[in-house]
């Protein structure tokens, strides 16, 4: 299940609500504003200005609202980052996973797998790679202009038509993840057969049941040895590495996009991003839109709105 939990303000969850219309129920839990059940998720929206989502699609429902607080779970439960991994994973050499993009309204998914050997950790350093959330777009992009130079790796675009096709017969934003991190970390083995990495480490989006659930029926499933975490860039550098080479590409196709639609595009799912995606559909129209966004965010029926359509 991919819970998610959103501090909204009054005006947000108000917004919330009339966006979840048609699937509003009667029957609400104490200290509810109101609840709503769509067929992949549960919402839930509290006078405290908490929204829970709940489901199999409850992470990619809250992604259309904005970043998650907290995951939705009891804080007696959480455990430090990396507490279940091994003392010394920094040292080893392992293949690392992440994703870039999931949260953007515009701008495709990019995941990377990336083999860091124990000889390559002290050369990463001396670059500056680190978690890349604490780094601005042009210092990540000088670092893995250079790490895509010597370190084995597989980069996978969803680009936003495809991704919107899929999403619309139904496959989660999870599972799609899922199914590129798989893939990505596949083609990094392939890569470097028969060397094997000691570890490879998933930056987690999903719990590992849900994660190997996703991938069910998948010709091949990489399971010997995965490990999930999450803040797992500030684990091991090959996860940060990983990180840093998806920021990458992922800048790039931005910038290709706004060449494409003839202004700059801005990143992230707030109020820019509606107002340039109604600059889009005045400008190029609404058949344009599949190619620049990811559909079922809330960014869409906003831009509409905003475009007067």
């Amino acid at each position: 299940m991919g819970n998610s939990v959103l501090q909204k303000s009054p005006e947000e969850i108000r917004k919330m609500k009339e966006y979840y219309s048609k699937f509003l129920i009667d029957k609400l839990p104490p200290g509810s504003v109101f609840a709503a059940k769509t067929p992949s998720c549960a919402i839930t929206a509290y006078k405290s200005g908490k929204v829970l989502f709940q489901g199999k699609d409850g992470e990619s429902e809250a992604a259309k609202w904005g970043m998650a607080t907290a995951p939705a779970a009891k804080k007696s439960a959480a455990l430090t980052p990396g507490a279940h991994l091994p003392k010394n994973i920094a040292e080893m050499a392992i293949i690392g996973s992440d994703e870039v993009g999931t949260g953007d309204y515009f701008g495709p998914i990019t995941v990377v797998a990336a083999y860091v050997r124990r000889q390559d950790i002290p050369v990463l350093k001396e670059l500056g790679v680190q978690d890349s959330k604490n780094l601005k777009d042009d210092k990540i992009i000088e670092i893995a202009r250079q790490l895509v130079t010597f370190l084995p790796h597989s980069l996978l675009t969803l680009h936003n038509e495809k991704y919107n096709k899929m999403q619309m017969k139904g496959m989660s934003q999870g599972k799609l993840k899922a199914l590129l991190h798989n893939q990505a970390i596949n083609h990094v083995l392939d890569k470097i057969a028969p060397e094997k990495p000691e570890v490879i480490l998933i930056d987690e989006f999903a719990k590992e049941p849900i994660y190997f659930a996703h991938l069910k029926g998948q010709r091949k499933i990489i399971r010997e040895n995965v490990l999930f975490s999450t803040k797992a860039e500030g684990i091991h550098l090959g996860v940060a590495a990983a990180s840093m080479i998806a920021r990458y590409a992922f800048v790039r196709h931005f910038e290709n996009l706004s060449k494409r639609a003839g202004f700059t595009i801005p990143k992230g799912a707030g109020a820019a991003v509606d107002k340039a995606a109604a600059r889009l559909i005045v400008e190029k129209g609404m058949d344009v839109l599949p190619e620049f966004v990811k559909l079922h965010f809330a960014n869409t029926e906003k831009a509409k709105k905003i475009a007067r359509v």
